[in-house]
């Protein structure tokens, strides 16, 4: 049965909070909604343009309505003291299991703030997190491993898609594993840059739509090769194993900016469905963020 996807509106997210969230730029913003119907989001904050310090820290915010946020007081991951997060925290991905219990996967970004690894944290709660070191290790051949989606198949296994950088490139990856928090081993790549596409260049993972665990749905990130980041979709079968259906043009594309020289990125994170409604949140130019609601045809 064919399948598609379209843009039905798209609203501004907000985020308040003390001046130590309230001063910086947001983006990777990974919303939920909670047993008790509150949306919760977590979100990399990060000093704006010509400001120094680390690459990111990572804070909890709730919201009744999924656009309003009010963020807690401090972080739930900042940087170090290890060294493998001394220079940034980003790209937050709870899994949260049945106890209650929480695994983030982030990452974490070294003190000369060009290295990333993918870390992971585990804890009672959301604020209560050990930091538990390395989750998938970088190689020769798979450099900068960070932005993980995890998901878990329609017979069982896990399966954690994530970005790497090869030869100039962004590219996507695939590990599995038999638990929630690894150990992952490599699978082939899901999906390729497309030549002469708007992804034919860079790509990186995005929110996974699971509500037909026989065919999920991915919400990626791609670029040419100048980085021009928009949002596509893919849909796979139920173990991950092929692409079933892909996007031919993008999604989400930002606006036209007064300087074309600028950043021209809109990057998806996470969805949520809510009544019957796809909620896809997404952050535009690594400042801003906001909610598209997509209509499935």
């Amino acid at each position: 049965m064919p399948i598609d996807f379209n843009v039905e509106q798209i609203d501004a997210i907000t985020m308040t909070g003390n001046q130590a969230v309230s001063c910086r730029d947001l983006m990777s913003p990974y919303v939920w909604r909670t047993d008790g119907g509150v949306y919760a989001m977590l979100v990399r904050a990060v000093p704006k343009p010509g400001e120094t310090g680390d690459t990111g820290t990572i804070w909890y915010a709730t919201s009744e309505d999924g656009l309003s946020f009010t963020a807690t007081d401090t972080p739930i991951l900042s940087p170090g003291p290890g060294a493998e997060d001394i220079g940034g925290c980003e790209d937050p991905t709870p899994v949260f299991r049945a106890d209650g219990s929480v695994v983030i996967y982030y990452t974490g970004v070294d003190a000369t703030r060009t290295h990333g690894e993918m870390l992971y944290a585990t804890g009672p709660s959301i604020d209560r997190l050990t930091k538990r070191g390395v989750a998938m290790q970088n190689t020769p051949s798979q450099g900068n491993i960070k932005e993980a989606t995890v998901d878990r198949t329609k017979d069982g296994g896990w399966r954690m898609f994530y970005e790497y950088a090869r030869n100039e490139a962004s590219l996507v990856g695939l590990a599995v594993s038999n638990g929630d928090a690894g150990p992952w081993t490599d699978a082939a790549d899901p999906f390729s840059p497309r030549t002469d596409g708007w992804d034919s260049w860079h790509l990186s993972t995005g929110p996974l739509l699971t509500t037909d665990k026989t065919r999920p749905v991915m919400f990626y990130n791609g670029a040419t090769h100048d980085a021009r980041w928009r949002i596509g979709w893919v849909a796979f079968d139920a173990e991950y194993t092929k692409v079933v259906a892909r996007c031919v043009e993008p999604l989400i594309t930002p606006p036209p900016g007064p300087d074309r020289t600028g950043t021209d990125i809109a990057f998806a994170a996470s969805v949520v469905t809510v009544d019957g409604q796809i909620w896809l949140y997404y952050s535009l130019a690594d400042t801003h963020l906001y909610r598209a609601i997509i209509r499935q045809s």
